[in-house]
């Protein structure tokens, strides 16, 4: 595990490097990079293995699709209770169903049919005639998807194909190591103010407490803790 604060850090390329170099990575290894699909993320990622390759990781998609599909739920809800008789639930139905086919779509790598179901959805929510809460949220939700899925179109695979091979295609895992390691310190309950300072050097102690290795790093900061280690082994003998 490793964290950083990217603003505070003055070289996060280098720190990296070092990470993956510890970990035994090769000049000429092949590696794959999952990201969210930031161009920060990815030149950094091409700064580090030029021939490596670069997905759009599949858990912000779904993250996408996910938001996208409690808001026409909101949406199908109040026109329920406000307009029982109303035809537009029908047309939320079929919002729906293309939502679905989104994501059967984008599983599949078939960004092109994607995209055009992203423009169904946008057609369904013009045809409205009632103006749900949630209209302005969806709207928004369905053009940043398009923009989103359209800019990345080259780093979606066949997601299916990986999964099906066991080969990651998330990085599910990479978000709950993230609570794992900023720990409560940092949640909103705590209502505690970091410098970028303050939060970066945490962050490493964290990360060493977590990896076995902030006793090696005192034993080399502090020689005579080592000799005093192995005097105490020695007694205990």
């Amino acid at each position: 595990m490793f964290a950083f604060v990217n603003k505070y850090d003055t070289k996060p390329r280098l720190r990296l490097h070092e990470m993956l170099k510890s970990q035994g990575l090769q000049m000429n290894q092949q590696i794959v990079f999952l990201s969210d699909g930031g161009d920060t993320v990815r030149d950094m990622q091409a700064y580090l293995s030029p021939q490596s390759e670069h997905l759009l990781d599949w858990f912000h998609i779904t993250m996408r699709l996910t938001l996208m599909g409690q808001l026409i739920k909101g949406m199908l809800t109040e026109l329920k209770t406000t307009a029982p008789n109303s035809q537009q639930p029908t047309a939320l139905a079929q919002m729906e169903r293309h939502l679905e086919s989104v994501k059967w779509n984008l599983w599949h790598g078939n960004v092109p049919h994607a995209l055009q179901r992203i423009s169904d959805i946008e057609d369904d929510l013009d045809m409205l005639e009632e103006n749900p809460a949630n209209k302005k949220k969806l709207q928004k939700s369905v053009n940043e998807l398009f923009g989103y899925i359209g800019a990345n179109r080259n780093f979606i695979p066949n997601y299916g194909d990986r999964y099906r091979h066991d080969e990651t295609i998330s990085t599910a895992f990479v978000e709950s190591t993230v609570n794992y390691v900023v720990s409560k310190r940092f949640v909103k309950k705590q209502q505690m103010r970091w410098t970028q300072r303050g939060a970066h050097l945490l962050l490493q102690t964290r990360a060493q407490v977590l990896n076995g290795d902030l006793r090696k790093s005192f034993c080399r900061w502090f020689p005579k803790m080592k000799l005093q280690e192995a005097e105490s082994a020695r007694t205990m003998a």
